[in-house]
C-alpha cells in the first residue's frame, strides 16, 4: 500500500510539471493539439502564449517555441544588375523580427531557415529594382542612403505575408565581379604605365635639353676663359718685351753680356756636352782679351 502510494504521488508529480511550461523574456509560444495548432474557441485564431507561466494539458499538448528578438539576415554577396547592364557584388544585411507569430507559423512552418529564404528573396527583390534603375557612377556617387530606404520600404510588404518587420536594410559593400575587377586593374595599369612611359620620356627630353644647355655654357665659359688668358698671356709677353726693350736699350753691352753668360751656363752644363765651333767666333767674344781666347 506504501509503495502503490508513492507511485501515485510520482505520477501526480510528473502529471503536475508536463502541464507547465514557462516562456520566457524574447519567446513566444504556440501550443499544439495532437499536431493541431491550438486555437481560441471564441475567434478562432491561433492562441499565441507571452513570456510567462502557463498550462496545457500533459501528453495530448506540446510547445513550440519562436524567438521574438531582432534576428541578422546576412548572407553572401548577390550579383544585381545596374541601368547600364553592369554587374556588380552587393554585400547587405538584414534586421528583422516576428510580430505576427501566426502569419509566421503558417508561412514558414516555424522554420527560420524558411523565413531568411523568403525574406531574403524579398528584400533582394526591392535591391535589384534599385539597382536596375540607376548607373554605376549614381550608386557610387551617393545614392546608397536612397537605395537602402527604397528597399526598407519595399520589404514592409513582409509585414503582412510573412509576419515579419524588417527593421532595418543596410548595403555593407559594393564591388564590381572579380573577372570584371581584374580587367579593369590590367586596364589602369596599362594606362598608369603608359603615363609613366610618357613621363619618363619626357623627363629625358628634359634632361638632355638642360645637359645640352649647360655644356654649351661650359663650352662659352671655357672659350672666354681661354680667351682671357691668351690675353693675359699676350700682354705679360709684351710687358716683358717691354721691359727688355727697355733694359737693353738703357745699357746693350751690359743687355749682350748677360745673354751671353746665360748661353754658356746652358751650353756648358754638362761635362760631356761638346761644341764644335769656330774659335773666333761671337759666340766666344766675352772670353776672349787682346791676344785671344782666354784659356
Amino acid at each position: 500500500m506504501k509503495n502503490f502510494s508513492i507511485a501515485i504521488l510520482a505520477l501526480l508529480v510528473v502529471l503536475g510539471l508536463s502541464s507547465v511550461f514557462v516562456i520566457y523574456e524574447g519567446q513566444r509560444g504556440i501550443v499544439f493539439q495532437f499536431s493541431k495548432i491550438k486555437r481560441d474557441s471564441a475567434t478562432d485564431e491561433m492562441m499565441v502564449y507571452e513570456p510567462g507561466l502557463h498550462f496545457k494539458i500533459p501528453f495530448i499538448e506540446t510547445v513550440r517555441k519562436l524567438d521574438a528578438r531582432i534576428q541578422t539576415l546576412d548572407e553572401p554577396a548577390d550579383r544585381f544588375v545596374t541601368s547600364e547592364k553592369k554587374d556588380l557584388m552587393v554585400d547587405s544585411f538584414v534586421k528583422w523580427r516576428i510580430i505576427d507569430f501566426s502569419t509566421y507559423y503558417l508561412r514558414t512552418g516555424g522554420s527560420l531557415d524558411n523565413a531568411r529564404a523568403l525574406l531574403k528573396q524579398k528584400v533582394n527583390n526591392g535591391l535589384r529594382t534599385e539597382f536596375g534603375n540607376r548607373t554605376i557612377k549614381e550608386i557610387v556617387s551617393g545614392d546608397r542612403a536612397a537605395i537602402m530606404s527604397k528597399a526598407l520600404e519595399s520589404a514592409a510588404s513582409s509585414r503582412e505575408d510573412l509576419g515579419i518587420e524588417v527593421v532595418d536594410v543596410r548595403i555593407k559593400a559594393i564591388n564590381l565581379p572579380t573577372e570584371i575587377s581584374n580587367s579593369i586593374y590590367e586596364r589602369m595599369r596599362a594606362e598608369r604605365t603608359a603615363v609613366a612611359t610618357e613621363h619618363r620620356s619626357q623627363g629625358q627630353e628634359q634632361a638632355e635639353i638642360i645637359r645640352a644647355k649647360i655644356d654649351a655654357k661650359v663650352t662659352v665659359m671655357l672659350a672666354e676663359a681661354q680667351k682671357y688668358s691668351f690675353t693675359v698671356r699676350g700682354e705679360g709677353d709684351a710687358l716683358a718685351a717691354k721691359v727688355y726693350a727697355d733694359a737693353y736699350t738703357k745699357d746693350p753691352e751690359f743687355y749682350s753680356f748677360y745673354r751671353s753668360l746665360e748661353a754658356y751656363e746652358k751650353s756648358f752644363s754638362s761635362k760631356n756636352d761638346i761644341m764644335v765651333v769656330q774659335p773666333d767666333s761671337q759666340f766666344f767674344r766675352y772670353l776672349k782679351d787682346g791676344s785671344g781666347i782666354k784659356k
